[in-house]
């Protein structure tokens, strides 16, 4: 997977979720994602947090890689 997927800046995650990556970054560690496999993740964001389905990826895989 190319590093721009999840190399992105906080000004296009706002735009995109409303939310800042750190706060993305706390709700993700709450849901304890980095136990759980990353289609849940995508999963947990699209349904739960109405987040697109690219931006559910690309925050999943950001969260994954920290």
């Amino acid at each position: 997977m190319k590093k721009e997927y999840w190399d992105v800046s906080d000004e296009q995650v706002i735009e995109k979720t409303g939310k800042k990556i750190s706060e993305w970054i706390l709700i993700l560690d709450k849901f304890k994602a980095a136990e759980k496999k990353s289609n849940d993740v995508v999963a947990f964001l699209q349904n739960d947090c109405a987040v697109p389905r690219y931006w559910a990826r690309a925050l999943t895989t950001l969260y994954l890689k920290k």
